[in-house]
């Protein structure tokens, strides 16, 4: 035993579990007064938010919520969907926030999945929450969110809403820290290769670094004011919710991602960041002649998803915002990578800046490392730009693995890193650049889509024969789903229809948006050669 062990133990005096509760705490310690959340004419303060949460985490507390039970979330970007990022784990639950652009099938599954014990539901999720409801023998308690932003039927599906659980609960609520920063807080689907979507377990040790990752790596100053553009239900809406805390910042919520409120709440609040998908950002640019004018300070946006292209960072710069590229997977906290920009790429041309600015580039500040490695022999690849490998991470911003698949937790983590899928290589400055996707995942407005899932529904169509679907690019989307089908001699089906078929069966952005006819390419062992249909598009 070393003389630096002997006698000096830990306790309570020297240690805490790491968790972004207690960033939520600080800001209400520090700065009670100054605000938090901005939703429509709802105005919240840092000592409310902290209230409220506590409210969350005790009324759950009181109605039987226990350490590690699963509370779901199918909200809309409101001050509700940002409390639970909060109480929830207050209470020592798990927060699952569901993609609200997913059909029934795919809610009741995860619900089943995550033997859910609660759920919150925004009412314009109400439709597709009931047809997943009926699915299900043990069906959770059910609160209603009523938001007065939303302004369709505000039909209730359990018996009481939001404000009548929180006002059960305690304002002032000794809430439950952690056991361990290992615990989970937090349960986020993907559809990984597989219509199936797999649960990635989140725990308090990464979502306290990604959070603080964020707050450096997007050099967000005190008092930031964050535009919720990006669904907080992506990755934990990339981990922001803890790091504007972190930040005393200000939450400006938005249901819809509209080109004219964007611009009307950057200008209103002096919005200084916001993080999206490709499309949202192509949104702004095509809308900035009309709705983008008048806005004279500095902000600053992350783009995830497909790399940014010339057009878009160029069309970014004549709007005044400044944006940079990131890369992740929900299995890292989402933003695990940074194109980290350098002072000399201002000398290049636009062409050079966006073929740099467009790079998965290297590991965020807080996560231990991140490489494009060999599969097999897990050696990094050299840093030539030519040969490909795999991208990996690993530290403690990974994810704990995938809840109740054991399997497929080992197989991600084989030799001591996780495997992203993507395929890439190393240029000579160190920074990656994705080649391909081993996992044949379509990316859509920073949506996964398994072309597996849309291949298996097209084969239920009967005049499809052969179908394989992959990865078109799209200027708006960043990609979506090309079909290439052959039919059963004999028969006849248009395009349209087998799109609308698909619509019929699937959630609409899963649904392809191009069919091409002929013949599919296969291997002389019958395998389809999706290389080949990539090359025709």
């Amino acid at each position: 035993m070393s003389i630096y062990d002997r006698g000096l133990e830990r306790n309570a005096a020297n240690h805490s579990p790491l968790t972004p509760l207690s960033l939520l705490r600080w800001s209400a310690d520090v700065y009670p007064e100054r605000a938090s959340v901005i939703h429509g004419a709802r105005r919240y303060r840092w000592r409310e938010t902290y209230e409220r949460c506590r409210r969350l985490g005790s009324a759950l507390h009181k109605r039987g919520i226990e350490r590690g039970q699963t509370v779901s979330a199918m909200l809309a970007n409101t001050p509700e969907m940002y409390e639970a990022h909060f109480g929830i784990a207050m209470a020592g639950a798990v927060l699952n926030a569901i993609n609200t652009r997913l059909d029934a099938d795919a809610v009741a599954f995860i619900l089943k999945h995550a033997e859910a014990k609660v759920l919150l539901t925004d009412s314009e999720f109400a439709p597709v929450v009931e047809a997943a409801l009926a699915q299900l023998e043990h069906k959770p308690l059910v609160v209603d969110v009523i938001d007065p932003e939303f302004h369709g039927p505000p039909k209730r599906l359990g018996p009481l809403d939001y404000e009548a659980l929180l006002a059960e609960g305690d304002p002032a609520f000794e809430w439950l820290m952690p056991n361990d920063e290992w615990d989970a807080i937090s349960l986020n689907y993907t559809s990984g290769t597989t219509g199936n979507p797999k649960g990635v377990v989140y725990h308090h040790r990464g979502a306290y670094l990604t959070a603080l990752g964020n707050a450096l790596e997007g050099e967000l100053p005190r008092h930031a004011v964050y535009l919720w553009t990006l669904p907080m239900f992506h990755c934990n809406g990339w981990c922001f919710p803890w790091t504007i805390a972190a930040k005393s910042g200000v939450n400006v919520c938005l249901r819809k991602v509209e080109a004219a409120a964007v611009f009307n709440a950057i200008r209103e609040h002096k919005v200084t960041h916001y993080c999206g998908a490709p499309v949202v950002h192509s949104t702004l640019i095509d809308a900035a002649p009309t709705h983008g004018q008048g806005i004279a300070h500095q902000v600053s946006a992350l783009v995830g998803g497909a790399a940014p292209s010339t057009a878009m960072v160029e069309g970014m710069a004549r709007i005044g915002i400044d944006l940079t590229h990131i890369y992740g997977l929900t299995e890292v906290y989402g933003p695990a990578a940074i194109c980290a920009k350098h002072e000399e790429w201002d000398q290049l041309d636009a062409t050079g800046q966006a073929e740099r600015n467009g790079r998965q580039g290297v590991r965020i500040l807080v996560q231990e490392g991140m490489t494009v490695m060999d599969p097999e022999t897990m050696r990094e690849v050299p840093r030539d730009g030519q040969t490909i490998g795999e991208i990996m991470f690993r530290g403690n911003c990974t994810m704990k693995g995938y809840l109740k698949n054991e399997q497929a937790t080992q197989e991600s983590f084989a030799g001591g890193w996780f495997h992203s899928g993507d395929l890439a290589v190393l240029e000579p400055d160190g920074y990656a650049k994705i080649k391909d996707r081993s996992k044949d995942i379509i990316i859509s407005g920073g949506e996964n889509i398994s072309s597996l899932e849309v291949e298996d529904v097209l084969y239920r169509h009967p005049a499809v024969q052969v179908a394989a679907v992959v990865a078109q690019h799209d200027e708006k989307w960043g990609e979506v789903p090309c079909a290439f089908v052959q039919l059963r001699e004999g028969m006849q089906a248009s395009e349209p229809e087998l799109i609308e078929f698909c619509r019929g069966k699937l959630a609409r952005f899963k649904a392809p948006k191009r069919v091409i006819f002929g013949e599919v390419p296969r291997t002389s062992t019958g395998k389809i050669q999706k290389f080949v249909l990539r090359q025709k598009l």
